[in-house]
């Protein structure tokens, strides 16, 4: 890993010769309008990793930012790091390239820096995003394995217009599944990760193979129990004169991990880019203080993405 003097800008290496910017900003924003405000805005504050995918509907608007940006002359393709991702109803092989080329067109952008596989749970192919039975039941597609996915996915990066691969929403031990099989490995593999989830052993699965960890709901998604109200966190930004927020997300920072963030309110979009490096001691209380242990996101489990409310 690369640290320049400011957290905010580390870069972390893959096996490859690449490195992706640490900081991260997600476009799970339902308003195309609002998709593109806060994607200016992100750009404005200083993310230069936006993460993207064809489930959103909203890659126009995210490509209407850009090509503003670039426009205006603040910023040249090179500068950006786009990830996208394949839906689910786009596993089988036939399906990849084409899919990928249409989040290309509605991204305006001719290559892609990372194109990842929403969930490794193929849904019955077709327009339908969500295709489901009369009882409300997922239809899987049992036509199609994730190794052949990943051979499809392979093609796009000789093809030329996508630099690397990888996966979402993935266990370590299907990690591993891919992983051996890969004539190409996965250069990111982005996961629910925070302080309630820090996934050590997929972490270190990771750093084993050069793969880089993206954490997604970095901050607890809002959800309850609460990661930003949570009193070791709390204490340690009071130490520090930094928010919560600020603190989850040096911490995955400073652990190796890349994250993801989402706002529309430019505000906060600034603040989760304004991070700094945390004392080693106040990393050490997260790790050995901390022991909530909660997954917000049962995606993993189904290849449905969605936050469910924990009963109480």
């Amino acid at each position: 890993m690369t640290t320049s003097d400011a957290l905010r800008y580390t870069r972390i290496s893959t096996h490859g010769s690449g490195t992706i910017p640490a900081a991260g900003f997600g476009t799970l924003i339902p308003d195309p309008l609002a998709t593109k405000q806060a994607t200016k805005a992100a750009l404005e504050a200083g993310f230069r990793h936006l993460d993207c995918a064809e489930r959103y509907r909203n890659e126009e608007a995210v490509g209407d930012a850009m090509r503003e940006a670039f426009e205006e002359g603040t910023l040249q393709r090179r500068d950006l790091f786009v990830t996208t991702k394949l839906w689910n109803t786009n596993h089988r092989p036939e399906r990849v390239k084409p899919a990928f080329d249409a989040s290309r067109r509605r991204l305006q952008v001719d290559t892609i820096d990372c194109y990842i596989i929403h969930t490794p749970f193929a849904f019955r192919p077709g327009d339908e995003q969500d295709p489901r039975d009369e009882r409300g039941r997922v239809i899987y597609d049992s036509g199609v394995t994730l190794a052949q996915t990943w051979q499809a996915m392979e093609r796009l990066v000789d093809d030329g217009h996508c630099r690397s691969i990888g996966l979402s929403d993935i266990t370590v031990e299907k990690l591993r599944e891919i992983v051996a099989i890969a004539r190409i490995r996965p250069a990111m593999v982005q996961v629910e990760s925070h302080p309630y989830l820090p996934e050590w052993d997929l972490l270190d699965f990771c750093r084993e193979h050069g793969i880089v960890l993206q954490a997604f709901a970095a901050l607890g998604h809002a959800m309850e129990p609460s990661v930003l109200q949570d009193p070791v966190i709390t204490a340690i930004a009071q130490r520090v004169h930094k928010t919560p927020a600020q603190v989850a997300l040096a911490w995955a920072v400073q652990r190796g991990t890349a994250f993801l963030t989402t706002s529309t309110k430019p505000q906060r979009i600034r603040e989760s880019f304004d991070i700094s490096a945390l004392p080693e001691d106040s990393m050490e209380e997260i790790r050995d203080r901390i022991t909530t242990s909660v997954r917000f996101n049962a995606v993993v489990e189904t290849g449905v993405p969605g936050f469910i409310p924990r009963a109480k």
